[in-house]
Formats: structure tokens, sequence, C-alpha cells
């Protein structure tokens, strides 16, 4: 969450950091600024509201000049408005300050600067750490590099910032705790931003800053990385990026979020690539391979997630432990740390995250290191920091995803766990080779079946503009397919603001079954396989109190065809893999539910896609 861009060479930094800003639209965020050096004087625009609003206060100010910060913030400290908006001035005015992330201990460090004769315009902490950074510059006549260092080492909580002192007007001074930071390289000219996406059409070379590590980026010098700790050098790992301009760009579609449902079928395929060989019976990754003993060993498995990649971890979880019968724990990350869990060395901690940024998820991670647990990550986006904080991990290859709801993440890691239980089940002698063949090859051709749910898109709109405007809908899935509907059902919160939740069946009659009336959407999903005699039990109570039924069927279903008002079909597949066709229906139905009440699909309010902050 939060957004930074920043820029020092030879061209004109404010369109730079202006498309760079539109490229982060998709982390979340309530405001935005800019700050531009011209050579003489600095020049700052900032506001409340999107990057397009900053384009006409922006306006108001000169835009010229080689270097260049700019913002996009999400709102911890303050409330969204002009004046809590970043870019953040020094009470000198010489100093200038955009920063991602929390500093929790900035109430007594701006007691501290308050009885120093320092004045504060805004709410943040972010005005703070500007401040602090000024103080101890001043009282030691430092430079700017070491003044930040120092002072970094007063703050408690998380941060990626990017420093600029109008004296020193050749260089940005950037670091990072919690908060990912990425460093663009090239010809006499440097790029700075949250991730690679602002710079990929300049370079493709990066250096991802690791924690407590900054860097002093100068006008035609080479960088220098240190350690924030102790001051001493770093040797830093120029990456070169996989990701290229096309896939960030919208390719037609009228919002991400469309286009990466539609990617699916193609990012499936994408990630068995070379790991499933289904004409020799193979499953092959080298993360598991390299580990196979401490995955056989393993006396139960414990999930740690967030949203989405939550209700990844709880197909798994019926996965491995029907296909590998090792016991699996799924917890949300958020809690896992604070509630003194119990790891064992034998645990394997399986941490996901599209992002790999998820502070929560880096933080159980970190905890069950500490405990002696083997960590596996898996996680969409290369050199994150959960693929660097973990043992071993697989990424899926779902290429960048922009819209903030995810999709396609869901389904990637949905397969990336799949492929591993397969593995492991294979090796523990826990599937006959009958069954596991089978598996393999129905994975293979479910990029197929995916295309062909896609076909729904019609009828997920006309069901979408005849329950647009209801206010509560209820989702209700079993067995595998009960992480669809809690999934579903986040889904439309997400971008619609509609009230859902998600149950599995069964419990409808626990509590929910009061809910319903004639004025309440249902949606089940009945897929042929597994328990649907008591779906179909379900869907008939539902019918009798009136309740407005679209089912997800298999296709040619005939018996809940009867009795739901609305039927979804999807194409056969094992009992198993259901999950990565089930969904594909409910995330179109969320999506043009979202459009027709006029709702941002990609960016929706409050919500952020990066979540670097508890």
């Amino acid at each position: 969450m939060c957004g930074i861009v920043g820029y020092i060479g030879h061209r004109d930094a404010y369109p730079i950091i202006i498309k760079g800003l539109k490229r982060l639209e998709y982390r979340g965020y309530d405001s935005a600024g800019i700050m531009l050096y011209d050579g003489e004087s600095m020049k700052v625009a900032k506001t409340k509201g999107k990057v397009s609003d900053l384009e006409e206060k922006a306006k108001e100010i000169t835009q010229n000049g080689n270097i260049g910060i700019g913002h996009t913030r999400w709102a911890t400290h303050g409330v969204p408005n002009d004046v809590n908006s970043h870019p953040h001035l020094s009470n000198s005015g010489d100093l200038v300050i955009i920063h991602n992330g929390i500093i929790e201990n900035y109430e007594p460090l701006k007691k501290e600067l308050i009885k120093r004769g320092y004045v504060f315009k805004s709410d943040t902490d972010t005005e703070v750490l500007v401040n602090l950074i000024e103080d101890v510059q001043k009282k030691d006549n430092l430079k700017l590099g070491k003044a930040v260092q120092i002072a970094l080492n007063q703050v408690v909580g998380a941060y990626a910032i990017a420093v600029f002192d109008v004296k020193k007007p050749d260089e940005i001074v950037v670091a990072r705790l919690g908060s990912p930071l990425a460093i663009g390289i090239g010809e006499e000219e440097f790029f700075i931003a949250s991730d690679a996406s602002p710079f990929i059409e300049y370079t493709s070379n990066a250096i991802y800053l690791e924690d407590e590590e900054m860097a002093i980026v100068r006008k035609n010098k080479s960088i220098k990385v240190r350690k924030i700790k102790d001051d001493s050098l770093v040797d830093p790992y120029v990456q070169e990026l996989q990701m290229n301009l096309e896939q960030i760009e919208k390719g037609g579609y009228e919002h991400f979020m469309l286009k990466e449902i539609y990617e699916q079928p193609n990012v499936i395929k994408d990630t068995y690539r070379g790991r499933l060989l289904a004409n020799k019976g193979i499953v092959q990754m080298a993360g598991v391979e390299d580990n196979i003993e401490k995955f056989l060993n393993a006396e139960r498995i414990i999930i740690v997630a967030c949203g989405t990649s939550w209700h990844a971890g709880l197909v798994a979880e019926y996965i491995f432990e029907e296909f590998a019968r090792i016991p699996v724990e799924v917890e949300y990350a958020s809690e896992f740390r604070y509630r003194n869990p119990i790891i064992n060395p034998k645990d394997v901690v399986i941490a996901i995250s599209q992002s790999g940024e998820t502070a929560d998820t880096l933080a159980a991670i970190k905890l069950a290191k500490e405990k002696g647990a083997f960590v596996f990550g898996v996680c969409n986006v290369v050199g994150s920091s959960i693929s660097r904080e973990t043992h071993a991990g697989a990424y899926t290859h779902a290429g960048p995803e922009i819209g903030v709801a995810s999709t396609k993440a869901f389904t990637t890691q949905i397969t990336i766990l799949t492929l591993i239980s397969l593995r492991l089940a294979k090796a523990k002698g826990t599937m006959s080779n009958s069954d596991f063949h089978r598996y393999l090859q129905e994975l293979e051709v479910i990029p197929e079946k995916v295309a062909e749910a896609l076909t729904t898109n019609d009828i997920a709109k006309m069901i979408a503009s005849i329950y647009k405007d209801a206010p509560n809908c209820l989702y209700l899935g079993r067995g595998y397919n009960f992480p669809v509907a809690l999934e579903g059902a986040l889904k439309l919160k997400e971008i619609s603001y509609i009230h859902a939740e998600g149950y599995p069946a069964a419990e409808m009659k626990h509590g929910p079954i009061a809910l319903i009336d004639e004025k309440m959407p249902v949606i089940v999903v009945a897929p042929r396989q597994g328990h649907y005699d008591k779906v179909v039990s379900n869907i008939q109570e539902i019918k009798s109190r009136s309740g407005k039924i679209i089912a997800i069927v298999t296709k040619g279903d005939t018996q809940v065809k009867e009795l739901a008002d609305h039927v979804i079909e999807i194409p056969d597949t094992a009992e198993a893999l259901t999950p990565l066709l089930t969904t594909i229906p409910l995330q179109l139905l969320s999506y043009h539910i979202a459009v027709m009440r006029g709702c941002n699909v990609d960016q929706p309010r409050n919500l952020a896609k990066s979540v670097t902050v508890e």
C-alpha cells in the first residue's frame, strides 16, 4: 500500500513520475503528491484524490527539472486530505520526504521535537520523521545520508522512504524496512519505485533493497548501499527484470480485473509448465525436490496467509490431507504470531502471498523460522521479501496482477499447491498410480476447461443485471468448494460493496437460514462431484423459503436446474480440481455487478493491493 516513484537523471522527471504513479494506482491510495527540483528550487504539489487530480494541481507549479519524487498515499495517521498527503517538508523547507509504512513511536518523537521548537502542520508520522532527520542533521552538521541513517536507528516501525535535500541537489537518499523499494539502473539515470512497473520501459536492471538497507542515489555516480544499523557497505545484487510493458497494460479490456480473469487459462498453464509432465507421470519442482525429506517427515503443514491467499490455503488443506495424508492447519497470518502458536521443528509452514510483501505473512514467517520450522513460500513476485525470507519456495507465474481484487493469483496459487500435494502423494504412496496419472492428465487440460468456463460471461452479466441492487448475498459450498464460496463472497464485497457471506452449505441451518427471504440471492456452488445430494437438499431448503438461487453446476446437470432460478454451467473435472473452475463464474458475477453499480473495479475504496503495514 502507498506508492513511491522517484527519478534522477537527464530526462524530464515530471512525466516519468506521473506515469509511474498511475502504474502504482493498483496498490490502493487516497491522495497523491509530487516534488520537482528545477535546478534552483523545489516545487511541491499534492492533493486528496487520484493521480488525475494531482495532474490538475500540478498545473499550478513549474513542471521542469531532472530530479523528482512522487507518492500515492493510503491513509494511516491522519485522514485523507491535502495537508496529510505526501511529500512532507521539514520545518526549514530544505528536506522533503515520501514514506510508505508506519512509524510506531512517532508520538514520543513528536513530543521531543515540539520541545525543541518544531512545528507540525499535518497529523502524519511522516512529518515527524523528516523533522527528526533534519534535527539530527543540524545538531551534528551531517550530510543527508548519515543523518538519515542515524534517525532511522531511532524509529520503530516499517518504512520505505525517499529523502531529498535542496542543499545537496544531486542525490536522493532511500531506505527500506518492511516495505518494498526498487532502484532501476539506467544509462546515467536512476529510477526509484515501490516495484519495477514504473520504470520497466526505461531499464531492465534493478536493485531491490533488503530490510534495513539504505542507498544514496547520485547523478552520474554509482549507487552506494549501506546497512542502516552500522553504516557498513553492501555489495548490491543487480537483478534482471522479468516483466514487460505489455503485462502491465489493459490490452483492450475495460478493466485490469477483467483482463486478469481472462488471462487465467494461460497463467495456469504458465504455472505448471516445466513442472507437470503428464505424459511421463512426473511432477518436478526444485523447491520441493531439494527439500523433499522435510515435507515427507512433516508431522503437519501449517499454511499462513491473508485474504484471497488464505482461501487458496483452505482449498490446499483439503487437497493435502486427501492426497498426501498430512494434517494441515490454515491460519490467518494476522492472528498467527499474536496467539503464541505451537510450532515444532518437524512442522512445515507454507506462506502464501501474491505480492510477497504482505506484512502479516512476513511476520508469521519470521516467527516460524525462530521456532525451527521449515518455511516454504508461494508468491507471484520475483525477488519479493517472502521469496528471500523463506527457506525455499515456488513462484506462481500469474504475471503482474494490477486489479486490487485478486483473481488469477488465486487460481495459480491453487495450481502450485495441487502440484506439491501430488508430488508428496507420489513420494509417500498415499495415492494409487492410476489416480496419480488421472490427476496429472486432468490438471493438464484444466486451462482449456477454464477457457470454457469463461464463456459463461454473458450469463453472469445477465444475472448481475437482476441482482446488482441486492443489499446482501449468501454464498454456499461444501468440501473443496466451501473455500470457493468464501472467495466468491469476498470478491463481491471487495469490489461492489454489497454485504456478502460465505458458509459451508450444511451450516446454513445453524443460523444463516434466518436471513433467507424472497429478496436474498443465494449463490450455491454445486458441481456434480462431492456431496452433491446434500447440496441439493440445501437448495430445496432455500427454495422452500423463497430465496433466489443462483447455482454453479456441472454441464448437463438436471436436478439442480429444476430448483434454481439461474444456473451457470462449468465443465466436468476431478473433484479436487473443481475450485479452479467454480471460481470463474463467481469472479465474472462480482465484476459485472460492480461495473453496473458504478464502482471503481480496479481500485476499490479503502483497499490496497500490497498490505505492507499491520
